[in-house]
């Protein structure tokens, strides 16, 4: 060790050029790594979805279900299975042991569905395979409401959605509370009659001629051309013009005999926001994306629609992800800064400010290096990285002091600064490097915690990891250098270490010298001391929480009834308790959804959902 610290003091130039090319690289890094607010973790749960419209819990159990879970339960590596079915409706939960491959399962899963599917009603609809994955989950949540019609709100949805989708970093946009397009078209038996057709006439032209069928290709020699004859409804225009009947030079279509115009299918579900209509854009990124720079995006897509769009209409922000981050981000800047300050301070007050210089640099020095560390493993700055940041932030100097405290001893006795922290460097490294390999041993094990926690809780063992070693090469090797540079006496610039002289010295070598005549009763008294302690935890503890509570920005309310429900009796029943709750001066904005399915993620009994989003005080 030795001789790397005296090879970094010999080469000055080399060792602060590798310092400077340290701290912009880690500056970019800073810039460059990818900001979210959850790590990507995989949980170990596939969701398969059923639908047929109008069939009953117990049909759909043995329609829809049976077949299914008879089909998946022979899938290797299954560790729960859940099924449920209600009105319309069946669903069918795996959870795979942990560790399992989630591409391997997947295919898995859709293969089983796929040979399953032959079991189900042909008028079922087609089975959804969705995989659980948090890095998909919305980051931003828009709510568009006001005195607009459903087309209208509909309309300025899906133009927005097309918009947002089309920044790099978002993956999907997702409308809640959207309703699907549907074609109404009304006959008149009579006009019908006179035209001499019949209904089933009518009927067959609409699924004939709402086709798309492959012609086959062509070959002209100078390559070949995929034909096909174009046969699908895509506007009202289509099914006005559609032909009925030809009779000689008379031809008869939709438009003769039935009125048609545009609505939608029958509600599912009702969304408001503050008591007004509502539909809500939820945003997803891309995995790896940078929360905070797609989030602005979106903002400034939004602000550059704001001016196309009608007055009424009212946007809400009910969740934005960004905000988490920015605040751990801001934190995280003000606990350096802190430390930085507190280090100074203390530095200054014992071995004087050119010291303290030497080991302030240290810690936004160790910092850089460590997220540079963390950008090259592939992290992202997420809050769990965040807070092993902030957690190892007042860990970084405890090193530079020793060897620093030492370095001003030896230049204190006259030795020369090149000699005084090589000595001093040289002769601190094995404790230094022990003392940060305790506390190494302390996070390395958390990094083989296994399960879906181990998978979230990881990032904070290797971020504290990575940069106790980046903050162990600044106490050996950079401080070292910095120092002869700045201490060119012979002579220390301070007051020198703490000694007899001083009133702290005087009592602390009189308290040491009396402990030390007692080892024994000093012994027995701390073996007391940790027993009190663990019996004052035992009988005092209040339990343990994985997260601890913290003031909340927002609050979500269940609303469940058991019954047969329609849409509008369950927005009826949704609505009583929005008029109980609402009106509230903490409250920023008031989101309410009903379901007329009930959501099987939240609870089978579940028909709708209030989420207040407060006010920043």
């Amino acid at each position: 060790m030795r001789q790397l610290i005296n090879a970094a003091l010999t080469h000055t130039r080399t060792t602060l050029l590798l310092l400077v090319g340290l701290l912009l690289a880690g500056t970019a890094a800073w810039q460059a790594i990818p900001k979210e607010a959850n790590p990507d973790v995989t949980i170990p749960i596939i969701y398969v979805s059923l639908a047929l419209e109008g069939v009953s819990p117990e049909d759909g159990e043995r329609l829809l279900v049976r077949p299914m879970e008879q089909e998946l339960r022979g899938i290797e590596g299954l560790r729960k299975f859940t099924a449920q079915s209600s009105e319309g409706h069946g669903s069918v939960t795996l959870e795979f042991d942990p560790g399992f491959d989630p591409d391997t399962a997947l295919a898995d899963v859709r293969e089983r569905v796929d040979i399953a599917r032959s079991s189900l009603p042909d008028e079922a609809e087609e089975p959804r395979v969705m995989e659980v994955n948090v890095s998909e989950f919305p980051v931003l949540s828009i709510g568009l409401s006001g005195d607009l019609d459903t087309r209208e709100r509909m309309t300025i949805a899906r133009r927005l959605k097309e918009e947002i989708e089309g920044i790099a970093d978002v993956l999907e946009v997702e409308i809640a509370g959207e309703r699907e397009d549907l074609l109404e078209i009304v006959v008149d038996p009579l006009v019908l009659e006179s035209y001499g057709v019949d209904f089933d006439t009518l009927f067959n032209q609409i699924s004939r001629n709402n086709r798309l069928v492959a012609a086959g290709s062509l070959d002209t020699g100078a390559g070949r051309l995929a034909l096909k004859v174009p046969g699908i409804i895509e506007s009202l225009n289509d099914v006005m013009n559609m032909p009925v009947k030809v009779e000689g030079d008379q031809v008869v279509t939709f438009g003769d005999v039935a009125w048609i115009h545009p609505t939608y299918k029958e509600a599912e579900g009702f969304a408001r926001i503050d008591g007004q209509p509502a539909v809500v854009l939820e945003i997803s990124k891309r995995a790896g994306a940078n929360i905070i720079a797609t989030i602005e995006a979106v903002r400034e897509q939004l602000a550059l629609a704001e001016d196309l769009l009608p007055e009424q209409l009212r946007i809400t922000t009910i969740l934005d992800e960004s905000v988490t981050v920015q605040n751990m981000l801001s934190e995280l800047l003000n606990n350096v800064l802190t430390a930085v300050v507190l280090v100074l301070i203390v530095v200054v007050a014992v071995m004087g400010w050119r010291m303290a210089l030497l080991v302030g640099l240290t810690i936004p020095g160790a910092f850089l290096t460590g997220i540079l560390l963390v950008w090259a493993f592939g992290f992202t700055l997420n809050i769990v990285v965040l807070f092993a940041l902030i957690l190892v932030a007042g860990m970084l100097v405890d090193g530079a002091i020793v060897v620093s405290e030492l370095a001003d001893r030896h230049l204190h006795d006259g030795q020369a600064p090149h000699q005084a922290w090589l000595d001093a460097a040289s002769r601190m490294s094995w404790p230094v490097i022990a003392s940060t390999a305790t506390t190494l041993a302390v996070f390395i094990p958390l990094l083989f915690w296994p399960g879906v926690v181990g998978q979230f809780m990881k990032y904070l063992p290797a971020t504290v990891i990575l940069c106790l070693l980046a903050s162990l090469a600044m106490a050996l090797v950079f401080l070292p250098t910095l120092g002869r540079l700045f201490t060119r006496t012979s002579h220390a610039s301070g007051t020198g270490p703490i000694d007899e002289s001083t009133a702290l010295g005087r009592g602390y070598r009189r308290i040491l010298s009396r402990l030390l005549q007692h080892p024994a009763w000093v012994l027995l008294f701390a073996v007391l001391l940790i027993a009190l302690l663990y019996t004052g935890y035992a009988r005092f503890n209040h339990g343990v929480d994985f997260f601890p509570n913290v003031e909340p920005d927002s609050a979500q309310v269940l609303v469940r009834a058991r019954g047969d429900f329609s849409a509008e009796e369950t927005d009826a029943i949704l609505q009583r308790v929005e008029q109980r709750l609402g009106g509230m001066g903490e409250v920023e904005a008031l989101y309410a959804r009903s379901y007329a399915v009930p959501d099987q993620q939240m609870g089978s009994d579940v028909i709708g959902m209030l989420q207040f989003q407060f006010i920043d005080w």
